[in-house]
């Protein structure tokens, strides 16, 4: 009995151990079919894509830089161009593998240039972030015993790479700084922007001026060179493929290079920070804008721009070279602002061109506050031409007064700065341009319920505004539209840099003519009138610049400003339209502390207006003062 259980039990054990072995053997075989197959396909149906593949894991792709575009005056002659230059790269993806060895890479490169590890650290994790393939630029002009060294030693230098690419080359110096601009590799923060899709981590833009606004159209368009390389990355022969780059397009301003140059030289021999900008009247081509002091657009050609370098160009101390003052500057304008105030208040019915205003204390009162005269003078009954010859400030106080409204964006006088392109960015094609300040009782009042002024606004606002005192902020560009718009008689110009774009052989493709941004209308008489004024206050004895232009050759209309600066010595302006009858040019100087008009700006737009009118043997100071100084 108990031996039939023991044999029935083995038989049955005997048989699960045959099914394990069967289903053993069976998913064997499946396992091998699949593998077979597997194998099968990879040789018979895939080998000629994974053959494409391996070949392509030996291929580089290296990218070939365009020239960008060139920038040249209204002549032709070249303001920036390119050269080429030798550069030590670093292609992040040919890194060796490993932290220990590609820490050991970057030492070793870092002495070969004499630059601190980490700086050479922070610009690969930098470029890693973005375009991991593009190389990070970490020397320029390399000189050739390096570049010797290196294509001896490159298997020691992996990913170390010496490249020619091009680099912006400044043919007249630091000329027209602000105006043109400067390029640097793309920041981090801008390739988030939609502005610069399709750019790399590496690749070079326009950063300010000309170079920014006409980016587009300088940068070209890369090509790329692909070859074949072995298992260190390096070339193992000749290209592959290439495809050429296209340079970027030309860009023709209406600069005109000698009166650039000369208005910088005359603000270089005063030393004083200012700026200047001067315009065709008829068409906003600007002429000449520049700032003082200026910079070398070439220091940001280099790869890194250290930060000393970048203190000192932005340091109060040193005048703040970058700051371009021609379109930032925010000053009071002191007497040139008074033929807007002649406008608006003939415009508003508040003065005649014949009316005369008496002046027999040298000043102005309301209640019991005074505005005198500059230098407390006495000059007598006045018309609005005589005013504006002897820069009367009593005249225009009383228009002032008679201007002035609570209504919260002001009266006839902040409608007439406003028209004129004062309070507003004039439309430059320029970035970053300030739109200055026109006060007027919504602005004050909101200050005062801030609890930062004393009080709300007064008539005494409009009255310090009538002769460009007070909290009025202006510069040099909006005071040269505002003139040029009185010399042409109705058309307030968009100043404009840009005049065409040509492509590389010379072909136009685009022709720039803005538009004039308003028309107003300023009535014969009145803009005769106000001619004549600032035409006597230059060319006629008792002018108040009569010492500088009286023997003139070109008669011109001008009119000096002594502007008020809390904290600073007095601001020197002046503003004139050129010739006086027809004008062509409308030009604006100011200098930080230069005392009077006549002092500084005058003898400065002086040679500014002899470089345009081509004249020789001009004295280029104003002598002595014949007429009142203010």
């Amino acid at each position: 009995m108990s031996g039939g259980v023991s044999g029935g039990a083995e038989n049955r054990q005997a048989s699960r151990f045959s099914l394990r072995i069967a289903v053993l053997g069976g998913a064997a075989l499946v396992l091998f079919a699949v593998i077979f197959l597997r194998l099968w396909y990879l040789e018979v149906l895939s080998g000629d894509e994974y053959l494409a593949e391996a070949q392509d894991n030996q291929v580089r792709e290296f990218t070939v830089q365009a020239p960008r575009g060139e920038i040249l005056d209204a002549d032709g002659k070249p303001l920036v161009t390119n050269r080429t230059a030798l550069a030590l790269q670093i292609r992040t993806d040919e890194l060796p593998v490993g932290r220990e060895r590609q820490a050991q890479l970057l030492r070793r490169t870092a002495e070969l240039i004499e630059t601190p590890v980490e700086r050479i650290r922070k610009e690969i994790r930098l470029q890693t972030l973005e375009a991991p393939a593009s190389p990070v630029t970490l020397e320029r002009d390399v000189p050739y015993k390096l570049v010797y060294y290196l294509s001896e030693h490159q298997r020691d230098y992996p990913g170390v790479t010496i490249d020619r690419i091009y680099v912006r080359r400044y043919p007249q110096g630091t000329l027209a700084a602000h105006a043109l601009g400067y390029v640097r590799e793309i920041n981090e923060e801008q390739l988030a922007e939609p502005q610069w899709k399709g750019i790399e981590s590496g690749d070079f833009i326009g950063q300010d001026g000309l170079e920014y606004s006409y980016d587009s159209v300088l940068r070209g368009v890369n090509g790329a060179t692909r070859v074949q390389v072995d298992a260190d990355g390096l070339p193992t022969g000749k290209a592959l493929s290439t495809r050429e780059p296209e340079a970027g397009n030309d860009l023709i301003t209406s600069l005109d290079v000698d009166v650039q140059r000369a208005a910088e030289e005359a603000m270089e021999a005063r030393g004083l920070p200012g700026a200047f900008a001067a315009i065709n009247v008829n068409t906003g081509g600007v002429v000449a804008l520049g700032s003082y002091p200026t910079y070398d657009p070439a220091v940001f050609s280099k790869p890194i721009v250290t930060e000393s370098t970048y203190e000192r160009l932005t340091a109060e101390d040193q005048g703040n070279p970058l700051f371009n003052r021609a379109i930032k500057g925010g000053y009071p304008t002191g007497s040139t602002f008074k033929p807007i105030t002649a406008l608006a208040a003939l415009d508003s019915g508040n003065v005649t061109t014949t009316e005369v205003i008496g002046d027999s204390t040298g000043f102005f009162s309301v209640g019991t506050q005074r505005f005198y005269n500059a230098g407390q003078a006495v000059l007598g009954s006045q018309s609005l031409q005589g005013a504006l010859q002897v820069s009367s400030d009593v005249f225009f106080y009383n228009l002032g007064f008679r201007t002035n409204s609570q209504e919260p964006d002001g009266g006839a006088l902040q409608e007439w700065a406003r028209q004129l392109s004062l309070g507003s960015q004039t439309g430059i094609d320029l970035p970053n341009e300030e739109p200055g300040r026109i006060p007027d009782p919504k602005w004050r009042n909101e200050l005062y319920a801030d609890g930062l002024t004393d009080r709300e606004w007064t008539v005494g606002d409009n009255i310090n505004l009538s002769v460009g005192q007070g909290d009025l902020a202006a510069d040099p560009l909006q005071m040269a539209v505002a003139y040029a718009t009185i010399g042409n008689g109705s058309d307030v110009m968009r100043p404009h840099l840009g005049l065409r774009v040509e492509d590389p052989s010379g072909r136009t493709v685009q022709e720039i003519t803005p538009e004039p941004r308003r028309t107003v209308e300023i009535e014969d008489d009145w803009r005769q009138t106000i001619m004549a004024g600032l035409e006597a206050a230059a060319m006629s004895p008792g002018g108040t610049s009569y010492g500088c232009f009286g023997n003139f050759p070109i008669p011109i209309a001008g009119k000096t400003g002594t502007a008020e600066r809390y904290g600073y010595e007095d601001q020197s302006w002046y503003v004139a339209l050129a010739p006086a009858e027809n004008p062509e040019i409308a030009v604006a100087v100011t200098m930080e502390e230069g005392g009077f008009g006549a002092d500084s700006a005058a003898p400065a737009t002086k040679q500014i207006l002899a470089e345009y009118f081509e004249l020789e043997r001009v004295d280029p100071g104003c002598g002595v003062e014949t007429g009142r100084i203010e």
